[in-house]
């Protein structure tokens, strides 16, 4: 069974792109914690930050420089945060790592 992810990725499901390449998409949040929230989603199924492997290390760098990347295009130049949820009490909904990037406003610490 496809994770909600991986459907947005085959586009059976409509998401609002703002970027895509080989290795990832970037999708805005369905439900917005910030003026500007969006994913950052591998094209490979990692279940969860706890499971990757050194074999997934470049796919994990690619994200988090196309996070920053994205964020600069979204004009996020005063800061912004990026969160990665792990498992049920991390607050994980969809078994599919992601990387949230949140900003647009000041963030409180600490956060949850």
């Amino acid at each position: 069974m496809s994770t909600l992810f991986e459907k947005i990725i085959a586009r059976e499901i409509p998401a609002k792109v703002e970027h895509e390449d080989d290795q990832c998409i970037v999708i805005h949040d369905i439900d917005p914690q910030a003026p500007t929230h969006f994913l950052v989603i591998p094209k490979q199924l990692i279940p969860r930050v706890a499971e990757a492997t050194t074999e997934n290390q470049a796919v994990l760098g690619h994200l988090l420089l196309t996070a920053a990347s994205v964020a600069k295009q979204l004009n996020l130049e005063g800061g912004f945060r990026i969160v990665i949820n792990n498992g049920p009490d991390g607050g994980e909904a969809v078994p599919h790592l992601h990387v949230h990037v949140l900003g647009g406003r000041q963030m409180a610490w600490p956060p949850g």
